[in-house]
């Protein structure tokens, strides 16, 4: 009986001692659960931390470079300001200046058409005109005044009235002179000229001879040019029309120098 009874104590001691070491190791692996998950919060915070100070300095190198535009944007500001202080007065000095110039460019103009005029008023009326267009002055001469038919030779009434033309463009100083050629429609037919375009140029570059050679115009300020039959002043379905299409215009415009400086300052 008593053997049976320290049997008994044996088994009761060994399943305690079971017992009591299983309790243990569940309560090791809860821990050892935690310490990992702890440990994995603490990796994300880490994480999660690096990033926050990586957005705070981009935040702060975005608030310098505002810094800095701003800074330059105030000194363009403070420059703008230094470089438009002119007063309503000088505008209106300047104003005035630039007006008084174009005035006196217009002044120039018509008394330069007013003596063209003058030394030619003893050629008819069909012969040649004289007018003001876009600020210049333009003596138109007709075909008959000036060649026959498919030549570029002046007839001498033409080089007469080319010399009266010159005495008054030598007595006006600071103008640009153009000689623009035109024809007709009409296909030229003479072996001398390819097409309307070279018997064009070729009216005009006799006439800027005659000019600058018999009559000293200064050839500084003389331009050659042919416009064939591309630029009409009526139909070339007529022979009217034709006729007042064949011509020869001398274009006096002002030197725009002074004009372009003023506008510049």
């Amino acid at each position: 009986m008593k053997h049976i009874f320290h049997l008994l104590l044996f088994v009761l001691l060994a399943g305690g001692l079971s017992l009591s070491s299983c309790v243990t190791k569940g309560k090791f692996l809860a821990s050892e659960d935690r310490v990992s998950r702890l440990r994995g919060d603490s990796s994300s915070t880490h994480h999660s931390l690096k990033e926050c100070n990586a957005t705070v300095k981009d935040l702060e190198g975005q608030r310098d470079a505002l810094q800095n535009s701003n800074a330059a944007s105030q000194s363009d500001l403070k420059d703008l300001a230094s470089k438009s202080k002119m007063t309503i007065a000088d505008q209106a000095k300047r104003l005035k200046s630039l007006q008084d110039l174009i005035q006196a460019q217009k002044d120039v103009m018509n008394k330069l058409k007013k003596n063209i005029g003058d030394a030619l008023i003893n050629f008819k009326a069909d012969e040649l005109s004289i007018y003001i267009k876009d600020g210049k002055v333009y003596v138109s001469l007709q075909e008959k005044m000036l060649f026959k038919s498919g030549s570029d030779v002046v007839d001498p009434k033409g080089v007469e009235a080319l010399g009266t033309l010159a005495a008054v463009l030598n007595n006006t100083p600071d103008i640009n002179i153009m000689i623009e050629g035109h024809t007709d429609s009409v296909p030229i037919n003479q072996p001398k000229f390819q097409d309307n375009w070279a018997l064009s140029t070729s009216r005009a570059t006799s006439i800027v001879r005659i000019l600058t050679k018999n009559y000293m115009v200064d050839p500084h300020h003389i331009i050659a040019s042919g416009r064939s039959k591309f630029d009409p002043l009526k139909s070339n379905d007529t022979e009217d029309g034709r006729a007042a299409n064949r011509r020869t215009e001398i274009i006096i415009s002002p030197n725009l120098t002074e004009l372009f400086k003023l506008l510049n300052d």
